[in-house]
């Protein structure tokens, strides 16, 4: 058996009145890039890349770089396909776009040997501690006229609790960093005011303050009693990160925009996280995010998957969620300080919730884990046509 042929698509979806933004960028579209490896006997693997960056130039990079090196290849061989990839481009991409590409492939290779052996990935990487995981809604981010409008931000932000409160969550994760210091602590005092005190609640400043303003915030978030605060600085400045660490009551979590295990080592090194949180379609794959798992439990630090993107990489996330034990392991019944929670983000996303045959549906706050072979998803290929925007293909 060998690969055939890769296949990209590039997904995307406007918003409309529905754009929302984040500190760092107005989300007007939803995108997604999808592959297709198909093997000379029919087996097809899907994988994601390209979750938090403009997709094109990394399908360019999968058939103009990648592609000569995988067609041809044994699927089954993930190891050494990961690491022949990863040292050709050692000398100029560490990270980024070549680790991006090398993530969708990498998905794509587990559901094929998923399907080649009839099993579903989480039982070839180790076997599930669970069928079903605990769900966090990422939401609360900023919307329409509020970012000039603190009064408006507010009552907007109490409305959104309150659904997510009337959907069955208990935890919610929102976003700090566009709106001044003073008046973002107003937004989460708000939020912690409807949900009340024995909710979990999470903060995301996607990297939007420098130290200074992070320890302010920080400090606010601590006295509110928050879960963790994700990414309050640059991820360059990992020392900083560590400081913060140090100074602040609140947990910090961070990781969605680092790649490979190396990455994570640093952090780990540096005592810069409480959390981690790698992305499993941008850090390296399967096969990588096992390699960070495995770090991340030498240094007793629990993993949080990073989650954004279509029902692939959604799926791709469940299939490693499965493994992974309790940050320390401990008899029933686990908490949310040691054990497994997953990203649900509850923005409009018919990439997400469209894509596939059979969709991921909430039983409360609890997300069924896929245990059909490979990643345990079929594509809707009508839907897939209905979102395709460019269309591409290797072939041996």
């Amino acid at each position: 058996m060998h690969i055939q042929t890769i296949e990209t698509f590039v997904l995307k979806v406007p918003l409309g009145a529905e754009r929302f933004y984040s500190s760092q960028a107005a989300f007007g579209e939803r995108t997604c890039l999808l592959v297709r490896l198909t093997t000379n006997d029919g087996l097809q693997g899907w994988g994601e890349c390209g979750v938090s960056m403009p997709v094109e130039h990394v399908a360019t990079y999968i058939h103009d770089v990648l592609a000569q090196r995988v067609l041809g290849r044994n699927p089954l061989q993930t190891e050494p396909l990961w690491n022949e990839l990863y040292c050709f481009s050692r000398d100029f991409g560490r990270a980024a776009t070549p680790i991006d590409a090398m993530s969708g492939i990498d998905v794509a290779l587990w559901d094929i040997k998923g399907k080649e052996a009839g099993k579903p990935v989480y039982n070839l990487i180790g076997g599930a501690f669970r069928d079903h995981v605990r769900s966090y809604a990422t939401g609360l981010y900023y919307r329409g006229d509020d970012v000039n409008n603190i009064e408006s931000a507010v009552a907007l932000l109490r409305d959104e609790a309150q659904r997510y409160l009337d959907m069955g969550f208990t935890a919610i994760k929102g976003k700090v960093g566009l709106l001044s210091v003073r008046d973002d602590i107003r937004r989460m005092e708000a939020v912690r005011d409807v949900v009340g005190p024995d909710f979990l609640l999470m903060v995301d400043a996607n990297h939007a303050y420098n130290r200074h303003t992070a320890r302010r915030i920080g400090e606010a978030l601590s006295a509110l009693d928050f879960f963790w605060f994700e990414e309050p600085i640059v991820p360059e400045d990992i020392q900083g990160c560590a400081e913060l660490r140090r100074s602040l009551k609140v947990p910090i979590a961070t990781g969605e925009t680092e790649y490979t295990r190396f990455g994570f080592l640093r952090l780990l090194q540096a005592d810069a996280a409480d959390i981690l949180q790698p992305d499993i379609s941008a850090c390296g794959g399967i096969s990588e995010g096992l390699k960070i798992y495995a770090l991340a439990s030498a240094y007793n630090t629990p993993l949080c998957l990073h989650v954004w993107g279509s029902g692939v990489a959604f799926a791709a996330a469940l299939q490693l969620a499965a493994i992974m034990a309790p940050t320390p392991f401990t008899c029933f019944p686990r908490t949310p300080e040691n054990d497994v929670m997953f990203e649900y983000d509850r923005n409009p996303n018919p990439l997400r919730d469209e894509l596939l045959v059979q969709n991921f549906k909430l039983d409360g706050e609890s997300l069924r884990i896929p245990n059909a072979p490979g990643l345990g998803i079929d594509i809707n290929e009508k839907v897939l046509a209905r979102y395709t925007v460019a269309k591409r293909q290797s072939s041996q």
